[in-house]
């Protein structure tokens, strides 16, 4: 099984959503990314990471609030935001992303 850092290390930029499953807000972030996915296909990876059973690594990346969203480009972290953040907004992002 590839390691987080196998993941975000990919030619592809990876999203990450930090969250938790008490989380309200984290709940409505997942037809957002959803819908983020159906619009960029696979010019994104988009993964879920759950804080209270991944601690070692929401450490490292500072993780305070859920949600967090991070997206990453050839291993390094070029994007970083808490709370909800609506589809078009993270499309917009994306695309500055890829120039």
């Amino acid at each position: 099984m590839p390691t987080f850092s196998d993941i975000i290390a990919q030619d592809a930029m990876v999203l990450v959503d930090f969250s938790a499953e008490w989380c309200g807000p984290c709940k409505m972030m997942a037809p957002i990314l959803k819908e983020l996915k159906q619009q960029l296909k696979d010019e994104i990876k988009i993964i879920k990471i759950d804080v209270d059973k991944n601690p070692v690594l929401a450490a490292k990346y500072q993780v305070r609030g859920v949600p967090t969203l991070m997206i990453f480009k050839d291993g390094k972290q070029v994007w970083r935001q808490s709370g909800v953040i609506q589809a078009y907004q993270l499309l917009k992002i994306v695309n500055n992303l890829k120039n």
